[in-house]
């Protein structure tokens, strides 16, 4: 992910807004207090969109979903 940060600064902006939708509620007061998603809806995301219980999403996809739920956002 640094690496795809680094070539295209940009939609690293993009993306981290994103991550900043996912996080857990309430994540301050559990450890590791960093705004992380909860493990069963990150599972839960991964399998619909890769179909594999076990994949890693890569850069372009990451990006690629980032703007649709950017794009999404300004629709409501």
């Amino acid at each position: 992910m640094a690496r795809g940060v680094w070539a295209d600064p940009a939609s690293g902006f993009v993306v981290a807004r994103a991550a900043w939708r996912l996080r857990r509620r309430g994540w301050w007061w559990r450890p590791p207090f960093l705004p992380l998603p909860d493990r069963a809806y990150w599972h839960f995301r991964m399998v619909t969109a890769t179909g594999e219980t076990a994949s890693r999403p890569s850069w372009s996809m990451v990006v690629d979903a980032a703007r649709w739920a950017r794009r999404q956002a300004r629709r409501q």
